[in-house]
């Protein structure tokens, strides 16, 4: 590093800056780099966290919709989040075609929102703030700490554990429970 000129220092530095800008903009989930210029559902499929999730979505007949332009803001559990459920909840909401689509719809806002926008409408809103989903029914969001957590019709939380992984139509936040309207 001694022989480096200014010139070539400061372009290493910048190189490496770039480098770390392109590692943020393309995170990784379930194994596998998000990328923003694809859509959500072509990022969903390469995600192995995701693969139950994407199942249903196909199931329900979703995917047009969310490879559509939105923008979408989809909370996405994880296959674990799924595996919490009881399995007669799975059973009953896997056999009901229209109920299998108010659950995943439950988790998508139209719109796209970072999770700084939320931060801040939690703010404003003297600590939690109303989310409108597609289903229809809104979610309740707060800080629990400096994580967002989600709160359904019933109570359950779910946290954000990945936050703003963009895609060419919306943003897909990661999270760690499944939410029932």
């Amino acid at each position: 590093m001694k022989n480096l000129g200014a010139a070539a220092l400061a372009a290493l530095v910048f190189t490496g800056a770039a480098a770390a800008v392109a590692l943020a903009a393309d995170p990784m989930v379930g194994g596998a780099a998000m990328y923003a210029s694809k859509n959500i559902v072509q990022n969903a499929m390469n995600s192995k966290d995701h693969t139950t999730l994407v199942g249903l979505v196909k199931k329900a007949g979703l995917v047009a919709t969310l490879e559509g332009p939105g923008p979408f803001t989809v909370f996405a559990p994880t296959n674990a989040a799924f595996a919490k459920l009881p399995q007669a909840t799975v059973d009953k909401v896997t056999s009901d075609h229209a109920l299998l689509t108010k659950v995943l719809t439950y988790h998508v806002i139209a719109g796209r929102l970072s999770t700084a926008d939320i931060e801040q409408m939690i703010q404003s809103g003297g600590g939690k703030a109303s989310l409108k989903t597609v289903e229809g029914g809104d979610l309740t969001a707060m800080m629990d700490g400096s994580h967002i957590v989600l709160i359904d019709d019933h109570g359950d939380r779910a946290t954000i554990t990945i936050p703003d992984v963009y895609q060419s139509n919306g943003v897909i936040d990661v999270i760690n429970t499944v939410l029932v309207p």
